[in-house]
């Protein structure tokens, strides 16, 4: 393998920062959800959570290095069940560097309950602008890869969707980026959640 691997264990100790971010967010909980990076350097190649790591638990070892069609490159674990819509995003985005599925509460709920999310605070709309929708499929479902891979192939500048019963993803320049927006998506979650109350 043709490959620096200071730059991915740079790469994987960064996932593992943010992933303990994530959950220290509640951006999600238990083992659910999964963030994944391109390589600098290697567009081809991502580290994606291993499957079945908790994002308050993993550390650097916890990231298995994939190729672009989900093939395991360098790691002791499998990759995480939605490794499909990860690798398929990278190949419609190539602008993309990293991506962060999480299931948060209000983001879960909001898709689940309303549909689709407007933006109503001024961070999401200076941040995300939109959000798209996913309907429900089958966690790790070819059906669902498809669908969550479609709604970002088919508008290039959205940043942020909400998958009905099963959190959401946002795309990021870098890691952190991706979490960053993650975070304003559940705010703003949050904030429409509240204001529907009062209609």
């Amino acid at each position: 393998m043709n490959i620096d691997m200071n730059v991915v264990n740079k790469l994987r100790k960064d996932l593992e920062e943010v992933s303990k971010k994530i959950f220290a967010r509640g951006l999600t909980s238990g083992q659910s959800g999964n963030p994944s990076a391109r390589v600098p350097g290697y567009p081809d190649q991502v580290l994606i959570k291993a499957s079945g790591k908790c994002f308050g638990d993993v550390c650097e070892n916890d990231f298995v290095l994939v190729d672009l069609d989900g093939n395991v490159l360098d790691g002791n674990a499998r990759p995480s069940k939605e490794v499909k819509f990860h690798c398929g995003i990278y190949k419609v985005r190539p602008e993309v560097n990293a991506i962060v599925h999480g299931h948060s509460p209000y983001a879960t709920a909001y898709a689940t309950a309303k549909g689709e999310m407007p933006v109503v605070t001024a961070a999401a709309e200076a941040g995300l602008n939109k959000v798209g929708i996913v309907g429900f499929a089958l966690p790790g479902s070819d059906e669902l890869a498809e669908m969550v891979i479609k709604v970002f192939d088919e508008d290039k500048t959205l940043k942020a969707a909400v998958l009905d019963k099963h959190g959401f993803v946002t795309l990021g320049d870098d890691i952190h980026k991706a979490y960053y927006l993650g975070d304003v998506l559940e705010d703003n979650a949050k904030t429409a959640s509240i204001m529907a109350s009062y209609k």
